[in-house]
């Protein structure tokens, strides 16, 4: 049985969450505060799933979910914000959270979120071996001496294992789907986030420079994570092959 911490300072809400998760057959704790979550994670039993609001006292939801992903804990994050604001979903995400819900929300939504959530965490751990790389979105995809394994959520470079957050892997299929061609800031921000409104693009740029630390040799000088300056980003496996055709207008 999965045990869900709720992290959420409003009594009434966290009493109604915890109500109603249990109906659905999972064991639940409570806590208020940020400082009370992070020190939870490093007791047993383990905590399988995680529901954050943003707005605690003291730590607020953004500091414990990237406090979290600094110590390698990767359980699944859903955050609660009440604002909504795209630039609070978008920090949420570089942050490392896993998926967002504003409020107010409808209840079934919630629950069919950790649902979906806890459902993945189990087939990560279950998954067999080896996997397929047949399909339009391949399970695996290599670039120089790295391997992207999407479904383990993970970046392969040589013994070493890169943990990807679940948007960080999105963020990146979605620049090899689009392989050797410009992909502008707005179409990332509606198509990865499905963010559709004006917005600070920087959130953007930040997974890039994570995205680069993983894939380049050096960061500083990229050769397959490429700015596209006043438009964008492209993804290019092979820097020694021939430049595609510009994109057009």
């Amino acid at each position: 049985m999965s045990l869900i911490l709720i992290v959420e300072d409003e009594q009434h809400l966290a009493d109604g969450l915890r109500f109603n998760l249990e109906a659905e057959g999972y064991d639940v704790e409570l806590t208020e505060t940020g400082e009370a979550a992070l020190a939870r994670l490093d007791r047993e039993p383990p905590i399988d799933a995680m529901v954050l609001d943003v707005m605690l006292p003291g730590k607020d939801g953004f500091s414990v979910v990237s406090e979290m992903r600094m110590r390698s804990l990767y359980l699944p994050v859903l955050i609660l914000t009440a604002r909504g604001r795209a630039e609070d979903v978008l920090r949420g995400f570089a942050a490392g959270a896993d998926d967002y819900l504003p409020k107010p929300f409808e209840l079934e939504i919630l629950l069919a979120r950790v649902n979906g959530l806890l459902r993945r965490r189990a087939w990560l751990q279950t998954r067999p071996q080896p996997l397929s790389t047949a399909g339009a979105q391949p399970d695996r995809f290599s670039v120089a001496d790295r391997t992207i394994d999407f479904d383990a959520l993970e970046v392969r470079h040589g013994a070493r294992r890169l943990q990807l957050t679940a948007m960080e892997a999105k963020l990146l299929r979605y620049l090899i789907q689009h392989l050797g061609r410009t992909v502008s800031r707005k179409a990332i921000l509606e198509d990865v986030w499905a963010v559709r409104e004006d917005t600070d693009t920087r959130p953007i740029d930040n997974f890039i420079v994570r995205l680069r630390r993983y894939l380049e040799e050096d960061p500083t000088e990229p050769r397959h994570l490429l700015t596209v300056r006043g438009v964008g980003y492209r993804f290019v496996a092979d820097p020694a092959a021939p430049e595609p055709t510009p994109d057009r207008p």
